[in-house]
């Protein structure tokens, strides 16, 4: 089993800047995918971008593309998530998500261990 706990949300006036943290722990061994989710007010959970684990292989979602940077550290089983410029839109709980089954980056379904999230709210 997986645990998934993320770190670094808040309040943030937009144009700003937040660095999400999300750490592994538990005797499984992470060796696909992870990636960051998020899910506003009223509005379905989303893909915002995933990491492979070699870290060779990248994804986002258009509307943060340029804005984010997601990277991974595997010997402390952590994964980030850089944003910049953040926007309104971007108020949402992000939650970190580990790949347990085959299948696209993008895909909800392929992700088999989920963190319980971190709020981004971003003020104008």
């Amino acid at each position: 089993q997986v645990q998934l706990v993320e770190s670094g949300g808040g309040l943030v006036q937009a144009g700003g800047s937040l660095r999400l943290s999300c750490t592994a722990s538990g005797r499984a061994v992470i060796t696909g995918g992870m990636g960051w989710f998020r899910q506003a007010p009223g509005k379905e959970r989303e893909f915002v971008t995933a990491i492979d684990w070699s870290g060779d292989n990248i994804y986002y979602v258009d509307s943060v593309s340029g804005r984010s940077t997601i990277s991974r550290d595997n010997a402390k089983r952590t994964v980030y998530l850089q944003m910049n410029n953040l926007k309104p839109e971007d108020t949402a709980v992000y939650y970190c998500a580990a790949q347990r089954y085959s299948g696209s980056f993008s895909a909800f379904s392929t992700y088999g261990y989920w963190g319980q999230g971190t709020q981004v709210t971003v003020s104008s």
